[in-house]
């Protein structure tokens, strides 16, 4: 999988992502938001924004940055931040996670929603994450990881071979993806609808 699947994937389902996902991700996402952004006058990085449905929860005191590598979903995020007088809201930009242009330790907190499956090298994404966000702050990632049980397990693998076509890393281990990105995990908890999806809070204990 490349940029141009994780592109392709984003062109189509940028008019429908409010629609499809919104309410499922929803608890994630605000709890996401409640973990990182947890003390006043923080600046956060939301890596992979798509099309702003976390910006509301943040803090009206926090300096809020989002990024995006799909011009669709970030036009979305502009304008919903627009149209609710989001404040915190400082910047959203075009950008690719895995090489962004920020400096090191530049974030008090990071957090990354269902997105580390969808980007082409998610040890790197990872990585730079913990490279742009200060020692000892928070990383935050909600994602579908492998599942534990049989079927979704057997239906997983037999996508893998197809994550160029569908756009995400569908058989992607939660012990793999920690051993490659160096994320220290603070605590694992379930997450939205059968808790198919899984909460990480990570404490970045040193720099990248």
């Amino acid at each position: 999988m490349d940029i141009e699947d994780t592109l392709r994937t984003y062109r189509l389902f940028s008019g429908s992502y409010d629609l499809v996902f919104g309410p499922v991700f929803h608890p994630g996402r605000k709890e996401a938001v409640r973990i990182a952004n947890d003390r006043p006058l923080q600046r956060i990085l939301e890596v992979g924004v798509g099309t702003g449905l976390s910006l509301p929860y943040f803090r009206a005191d926090a300096r809020v940055t989002g990024i995006d590598i799909s011009t669709e979903m970030l036009a979305k995020a502009r304008r919903r931040a627009e149209r609710m007088k989001l404040s915190q809201v400082e910047a959203l930009l075009v950008m690719d996670a895995e090489r962004t242009s920020f400096a090191d330790s530049e974030f008090d907190a990071v957090l990354a929603l269902y997105v580390a499956s969808v980007v082409p090298d998610p040890a790197r994404f990872a990585r730079e994450m913990r490279r742009v966000c200060k020692p000892g702050s928070t990383i935050v990632i909600v994602n579908h990881f492998t599942s534990e049980h049989g079927v979704m397990r057997f239906v997983e693998k037999g996508l893998a071979p197809l994550a160029g076509k569908i756009g995400f890393h569908a058989d992607f281990p939660l012990d793999r993806f920690l051993a490659a990105s160096g994320l220290q995990v603070r605590e694992t908890r379930p997450s939205n609808l059968f808790g198919y999806w899984k909460l990480l809070r990570c404490v970045n204990v040193k720099p990248a």
